[in-house]
């Protein structure tokens, strides 16, 4: 890594450290009491230490990302493996809405549950509840395949 690039890391993650901790102290001052009940205490100490971590949240999404695109775009063999499973991830994700149906949620006494009414909602949860089964499925079988291929070849 870059001398420079280096210096402005280890400076940034130590501000950045530093900050983290002033926020914590004030929500100690603070007190346990005064931060669940106190509405001005809480927009005062809890609400500037959210917006941080959101901060540091976002600062660590765009590096992580920007990072692993810049490897995938000097690999162009990673990029192609990884475009591709994007690809079959897809055709499961259009596999699992074309298995879902956006019927009402009924329970045991056939009666539709608070909230669960037939819809595009129902039809998307539907989608992901059914392409969690596929997921799990599919990581069932590799491990089940591993195990046993592993006691076959020795």
């Amino acid at each position: 890594m870059n001398h420079k690039l280096y210096k402005f890391v280890k400076i940034g993650s130590g501000l950045l450290g530093v900050i983290g901790v002033i926020l914590l102290v004030l929500v100690l001052l603070a007190g346990d009491e005064a931060v669940r009940t106190d509405l001005a205490t809480q927009s005062r100490v809890v609400d500037p230490f959210i917006t941080f971590t959101f901060v540091i949240l976002g600062i660590a999404l765009i590096l992580t990302l920007g990072f692993t695109l810049l490897g995938l775009l000097k690999n162009p063999v990673a990029l192609k493996k990884s475009l591709l499973t994007l690809a079959v991830l897809g055709v499961l994700f259009f596999i699992a809405y074309m298995l879902s149906n956006g019927d009402a949620v009924t329970d045991k006494f056939n009666q539709v549950i608070k909230d669960g009414e037939a819809g595009p909602v129902s039809r998307r949860v539907g989608t992901l509840i059914n392409y969690t089964y596929i997921l799990g499925v599919i990581g069932l079988v590799c491990v089940l395949w591993g195990s046993l291929k592993g006691m076959f070849s020795k």
